[in-house]
């Protein structure tokens, strides 16, 4: 067994690739676009490396690539909650408890050296792009920025010393499953009595309407478990990013009496059309696959789901019931759009009042991630 910190094109483009290894016979996995993985891994181009540094590491064994993980400390998480805690991200291996000892034992040597003292993930990067192990529901395919993996990583990771901190939830809303009037009806009263309005994002006005929606995201999220706060160079990085696949019928602004005090983000399923593209390339052939099955003519018969990716509500309108109003929102137009379903995702498992809001909409629980932790 051999581990090596990535460091050239060569080793690079190994730990990009090993999953194409890893899932080759998982007809449920939805290859990324390998492009896409690239540039987020890319210390110079994503911002969150503004703040954050990161150690890559490949797993050989007699010469051949069999694991990958990395180490990642970020200041802005450490800062914000005052904590020194290290991460691990990008983990993929075969099954075999020997490769994630190795790879993971060097991540927390390096977190430690730093002055870490407990280890946490996987993150890719942070809780603001994807993270979380998939531990329930590995039957059906991961929506846009959501994981998967294979069944047996759970327990190499606890094999490992490795213990739930928190679990994720993810909620199935099918618009052909009638929710409760009683929820619409609160939700309609809310609005009439509180003056409040909803509106799409202004694709025309698209940079203002981001940084509305940035003040919103920083301030309602400020009190969750493992939120980091994104700056304005993170934050419009991340838009930009999501600006070619936004449906503008899915980015949502609530005003209270004329006040920005909540938004929603949800996004057409890409992974639907990325799931056409098995080797994770644009070219020769991918790009047109990605044009004909997202952009063309193929859309309508491929795209059918969407991802409810954030809620953010302001502290002082909370009692306002905002979440349960705009997944009324959410479920009155998605069809429209041709995606009856949406994922309410990620949802924290102490989530109680969002969780309740779902249950009234008869909303149905697939899928649950899992955040662990060891010390450093």
């Amino acid at each position: 067994m051999e581990i090596q910190p990535v460091t050239d094109k060569r080793q690079w483009d190994a730990f990009i690739n090993l999953p194409w290894s890893i899932y080759r016979d998982d007809p449920v996995w939805v290859p990324p676009l390998r492009i896409a993985v690239r540039d987020l891994l890319n210390v110079d181009k994503n911002p969150f490396f503004r703040h954050a540094r990161m150690r890559p590491l490949l797993a050989l064994r007699h010469g051949e690539v069999v694991g990958r993980a990395a180490g990642i400390i970020d200041d802005v998480h450490n800062r914000y909650h005052d904590e020194r805690t290290g991460f691990f991200g990008f983990y993929e291996s075969v099954n075999d408890q020997a490769v994630c000892n190795a790879l993971l034992d060097d991540v927390s040597g390096w977190v430690k050296a730093a002055g870490m003292e407990n280890l946490r993930g996987p993150m890719n990067p942070s809780t603001n792009h994807e993270c979380g192990l998939l531990v329930e529901g590995f039957d059906k395919p991961p929506r846009i920025m959501m994981t998967y993996n294979p069944t047996y990583y759970p327990g190499l990771l606890e094999a490992a010393g490795f213990s739930k901190i928190k679990d994720l939830q993810a909620w199935d809303v099918d618009s052909a499953n009638p929710f409760t009037e009683r929820l619409i009806k609160v939700a309609d009263r809310q609005r009439r009595r509180n003056k409040i309005t909803v509106h799409e994002v202004d694709m025309k006005h698209f940079d203002r309407e981001i940084e509305l929606i940035m003040d919103i995201y920083n301030h309602a999220w400020g009190r969750n478990w493992g939120f980091v706060p994104m700056d304005e160079v993170e934050f419009r990085h991340m838009a930009k990013d999501m600006k070619l696949i936004i449906d503008p019928r899915l980015v949502l602004i609530v005003h209270v009496d004329g006040v920005p005090a909540a938004f929603g983000l949800a996004l057409p399923n890409i992974n639907q059309a990325l799931a056409k593209i098995r080797d994770g390339r644009l070219l020769p052939k991918g790009i047109f696959k990605l044009l004909w099955y997202f952009f063309g003519p193929g859309r309508r018969r491929t795209i059918t789901e969407s991802r409810i990716l954030t809620l953010g509500i302001k502290d002082e309108f909370r009692r306002l019931g905002l979440g349960a109003l705009l997944y009324v929102e959410y479920v009155r137009r998605s069809p429209a759009g041709g995606m009856p379903v949406g994922e309410a995702s990620w949802i924290l498992e102490d989530n109680t009042d969002m969780i309740s809001s779902l249950e009234a909409m008869n909303a149905q629980l697939t899928r649950r991630y899992r955040i662990y932790q060891r010390p450093a």
